[in-house]
């Protein structure tokens, strides 16, 4: 057994909105908590499923390579196909790209707060994690509190963009500046997760700079803007030799043929991701509103949640359990992240906490 994994602590998934609902007598839950699309997926993502169980496609097993989603992909974001590394969602990315690129003694430099896999999964291989402090005003990575950071042990960084629980984004121009200011031997894995609901920058990812620095990774996920965070289809894009690495320890069977059907029919319907992304745009703008009427702190989003500071921040989750509304806390005292859900449950929401705080 490794000394690292004896000193974590399992994951604790959230409760169950069935079990919720039994104890709070509730009719319904709306689960807000994990940055799922309340829209749910393009219509076509179920007939392509349906058909393919129908045609008895569960007795062979999947296409090793997902070629059909692999070449799509490739395509619609001008990237090489064979850069391209799928996992059963991006824990599984994470889990791989921490297993073949870190060994013990390194270090990595993450935001605080920021996704908690990649601290996990690092310290899995024994690396350190050196915690950087978010931009204070923005909720974006500070950029140069990371170069401040780097030291001779460092061997990757992470930057969730826009960030998750924050929400803030950093711009490809100021990305491309730090990229020229890491050092070669350094990766930084650039998560682009809640990218596709970015509103003010287009384009907003970070891809071109995959053709400027061999030492940048993008990472992106069905999860979140395409509904599918039940199918768990994510990927990295990389430079050769990593790919190649990684495709070494990658399992050949890791993606399952519905889900890759699944992502081969959301990915096509990119209509449906314009429609959830204006919606969602628009509801943000609206919880940020309600915000600065009340006096609450809250960072700038460029994602699909939004998080904010306010007292009794324990007791209003509360509040909002018992209303059939599951959020995400325990970030940190008297912060909350709320994804952000359909129309008529954010403005239930809003006239909860109203109520709350007045």
């Amino acid at each position: 057994m490794k000394e690292t994994i004896k000193q974590l602590a399992s994951y604790v998934p959230p409760t169950p909105t069935e079990m919720i609902a039994q104890q709070y007598g509730l009719k319904r839950v709306a689960k807000l908590s994990a940055n799922e699309n309340p829209y749910g997926t393009s219509p076509k993502v179920a007939a392509a499923v349906i058909d393919a169980v129908q045609q008895g496609s569960g007795n062979w097993y999947p296409d090793g390579n997902a070629t059909e989603l692999r070449e799509m992909i490739a395509q619609k974001l001008g990237v090489k196909a064979e850069n391209i590394v799928f996992g059963c969602g991006l824990d599984e990315i994470i889990t791989l790209v921490s297993r073949v690129f870190l060994e013990a003694g390194d270090e990595i430099l993450t935001a605080e707060p920021t996704f908690s896999e990649y601290g996990l999964n690092a310290q899995i291989e024994g690396a350190t994690i050196k915690s950087v402090p978010i931009d204070s005003q923005s909720g974006a990575n500070d950029l140069n509190a990371f170069l401040n950071s780097i030291t001779p042990n460092t061997k990757m960084i992470w930057l969730c963009n826009p960030n998750n629980p924050t929400g803030g984004y950093n711009e490809t121009a100021a990305l491309r500046d730090f990229m020229t200011q890491v050092p070669k031997d350094v990766l930084v894995l650039i998560d682009e997760a809640y990218i596709d609901f970015v509103r003010s920058a287009q384009p907003a990812s970070a891809l071109p700079l995959l053709e400027e620095f061999d030492n940048v990774a993008v990472l992106r996920t069905f999860s979140k803007i395409y509904g599918l965070a039940g199918y768990r289809v994510g990927y990295i894009i990389a430079d050769d030799q990593r790919v190649r690495y990684l495709q070494t320890v990658r399992l050949p069977y890791n993606l399952n043929t519905l889900s890759q059907v699944a992502a081969l029919a959301a990915f096509a319907d990119q209509e449906f991701v314009e429609q959830v992304a204006a919606k969602n745009a628009k509801e943000r703008d609206q919880w940020e509103k309600f915000l600065k009427q009340h006096h609450i702190f809250y960072y700038p989003s460029q994602a699909n949640f939004i998080y904010f500071k306010v007292p009794d921040a324990d007791q209003l989750a509360e509040r909002f359990l018992e209303n059939g509304y599951q959020i995400r806390t325990g970030f940190a005292a008297d912060w909350l992240r709320v994804t952000i859900g359909l129309p008529n449950d954010n403005l239930a929401m809003q006239q909860i906490m109203a109520d709350f705080l007045n």
